[in-house]
């Protein structure tokens, strides 16, 4: 089976640039600004989301992609030429995402194969699962290798990010067992972690510095292998990779912007890093 293709959701974070490098296909969530419906990516960019959340009046809501966008995809890629198709979604348990592209992939049976792989995380914890299916593609594994990689990776990610507020992802009711941290949430700033697919309490502390030096003690402790570090309109984002350089080099270090689909939950002023823990390692 030659000619793997690999899809991905626009939960992902990947950079369109880095997609279409590595022929990543990207199927749109949906952003609803109050009755109005706006396609991730294509109606709606990283920026313009950025720019209109502080100003809208009640907050936005996602809808996962239909059956139908998923099976337009997967249709599309066969009908190029892919042997097999490995699609890599935002954690069920955050979504109805991955269950659209389960119901689209029974469709082709007979067709193509179609194998779908639950992230269990968010954001660019996806995007990392993501770029090695589609490198490992490239090489020539084949779709049941790339799987069974990506199930082993999944369960060495690590995803940890200080939030401003966590305002939003009460409000987008995705707040998990972080709700503990509602009511003491005006004196600190909250680090999140997505654990087994949610959103989980990670610690807590009184200031943003501390919050950062929180964020880079994790990515000491650990035996990174791959790092990326990710924003949604911080500030201080490059004195975070400054804290971070001496520990990873800057050009191992990829970065990312949140998008709409989870910018929309944790609200502007995030710093996240998320890697992948290599084998063997504590946590």
């Amino acid at each position: 089976m030659g000619n793997v293709r690999i899809v991905s959701d626009s939960a992902c974070d990947l950079a369109p640039e880095l997609c279409a490098e590595l022929g990543i296909e990207i199927v749109p969530l949906t952003i609803r600004f109050g009755d109005e419906e706006l396609i991730d990516r294509t109606e709606l960019s990283t920026e313009q989301f950025w720019a209109r959340l502080p100003k809208s009046p009640t907050l936005p809501e996602t809808a996962a992609p239909s059956v139908g966008a998923f099976e337009e995809t997967f249709r599309r890629l066969a009908d190029e030429g892919a042997g097999a198709i490995v699609c890599v979604n935002l954690s069920s348990r955050l979504s109805a995402t991955m269950q659209s592209a389960e119901v689209a992939a029974k469709s082709l049976d007979g067709e193509v194969p179609v194998s779908v792989v639950d992230s269990k995380s968010a954001s660019m914890g996806i995007g990392l699962l993501a770029r090695h299916a589609a490198r490992r593609a490239r090489d020539g594994a084949t779709a049941e290798t790339i799987v069974a990689e990506l199930e082993d990776m999944r369960e060495r990610l690590r995803l940890y990010a200080t939030v401003d507020t966590l305002e939003y992802l009460r409000k987008g009711g995705r707040i998990g067992g972080a709700a503990a941290l509602v009511g003491s949430m005006l004196s600190i700033k909250p680090v999140i972690t997505v654990r087994d697919g949610v959103v989980e309490p990670a610690g807590k502390v009184r200031t943003r510095s501390r919050a950062l030096r929180f964020l880079v003690d994790k990515i000491k402790e650990a035996n990174v292998e791959d790092l990326c570090v990710l924003d949604a309109c911080a500030a201080d984002v490059g004195e975070f990779l400054d804290m971070v350089r001496p520990i990873a080099p800057s050009e191992d270090v990829l970065t990312g912007t949140i998008g709409p689909v989870v910018g929309v939950h944790t609200g502007p002023g995030v710093i996240g890093a998320v890697w992948v823990e290599g084998r063997g390692a504590a946590g």
